[in-house]
């Protein structure tokens, strides 16, 4: 049973999924949707022509991290007892993954856990993944870290050392698949608006993300006060920032940076746009931790807006800059990478991996007993 909850798991786990599907091995898999961003996963799992087998519907507008917990506890455990599956595939540390942990746990179901071993030193950043990841740590009876790293924090943490593998992140073969897709010229999938504007604005795009929980509130305020400054800055530059259906990140966003002209805020866009939109730009201003990871691939310098990175691979290899949310730190960096070569990156190797992390899970599961 593969657990899914969110648009980046949705992306992390399919090609996990095709890999499990077309193993000589023969696996049967069960996808069980929480319900946790039920559009934008619904939606990106269409890209990819999956559907859920079970989905779990407990998500509700505006749902606190403790009320979506309380919801998915018994709904998780009640998919497991009833289909039995021999293990649970978990992604990442939502709460989602968290509540499927402890549901396999109670229903005395083997656990593994993809993208593990990734942390930061306060237990409240990010909030509440860290927390989230590191009790999946416990919990979970195989662990796939998508780096050595990250391997070594879950052995350093007394996870025995034959239950971890370093495998890569599937994060890259799932962009390496859709980059050969947009090589042969194929724009299914690419918003033609988006498209348009992209063609015009090549090389001059600055894309930006935000929806961290953490950054609620003033930590927000700041961000937007920053690419508010950035934008009068570089006139000549489109901003692209595709707006998260959080109300709380959409209300704010909305309020402090509508009527900016060349800042363009959009919806949700599908993961083949979002590439496109890396494929093009000069700089990336984010606080995601899956761009992080995608970035690298495109060589587009990178500006994590956190005051702490869960991703230091990025950033040891040149590709990130840890800025925190302070607007003067955001602007200063931004500035220097803009009116210098922002695209001295291209060549290096992704740090994350190599494309074939799915194909290395599935080999392994398949020699469990």
């Amino acid at each position: 049973m593969v657990v899914l909850a969110t648009r980046p798991d949705g992306i992390k786990m399919m090609p996990v999924i095709h890999a499990l599907r077309g193993h000589p091995a023969g696996f049967r898999v069960t996808l069980c949707a929480t319900g946790q961003h039920r559009d934008m996963l619904r939606a990106v799992l269409a890209e990819f022509g999956l559907a859920a087998d079970v989905d779990l519907d407990v998500m509700r507008p505006d749902q606190e991290p403790v009320d979506l917990l309380a919801s998915l506890l018994p709904a998780c455990h009640r998919a497991m007892v009833e289909r039995a599956p021999d293990l649970v595939l978990i992604q990442g540390d939502t709460t989602s993954a968290l509540a499927a942990a402890l549901a396999a746990n109670l229903a005395r179901v083997d656990l593994a856990h993809l993208e593990a071993g990734l942390r930061t030193a306060s237990k409240r950043a990010p909030f509440p993944e860290e927390m989230n990841r590191r009790l999946i740590g416990r919990l979970a009876d195989l662990h796939f870290a998508p780096t050595e790293a990250a391997a070594a924090n879950l052995r350093a943490e007394g996870v025995p050392p034959a239950s971890v593998h370093v495998t890569g992140n599937t994060v890259v073969d799932a962009l390496m698949r859709e980059i050969e897709v947009m090589r042969r010229g194929d724009r299914v999938g690419i918003d033609p608006v988006l498209g348009a504007l992209v063609e015009r604005h090549s090389g001059r795009l600055v894309l930006v993300t935000c929806h961290r929980r953490e950054s609620f509130g003033a930590p927000l305020l700041g961000i937007c006060e920053a690419i508010r400054r950035l934008a009068g800055d570089f006139p000549a530059l489109a901003f692209v920032l595709p707006m998260h259906p959080n109300p709380n990140v959409r209300r704010t966003v909305l309020d402090h940076l509508s009527g900016i002209p060349q800042l363009n805020l959009v919806e949700p866009v599908t993961y083949r746009s979002l590439l496109f939109l890396l494929q093009h730009a000069r700089l990336v201003l984010t606080d995601s931790g899956g761009i992080q990871e995608e970035a690298p691939s495109f060589g587009v310098p990178v500006l994590v807006m956190r005051e702490e990175t869960d991703r230091p691979e990025a950033i040891a290899a040149g590709f990130a800059q840890l800025v925190g949310r302070d607007p003067a730190r955001i602007v200063t960096a931004a500035r220097a990478l803009l009116r210098g070569d922002a695209r001295r990156l291209e060549g290096r190797p992704n740090p994350y991996g190599d494309g074939n992390a799915a194909a290395r899970v599935a080999d392994i599961l398949a020699k469990l007993p």
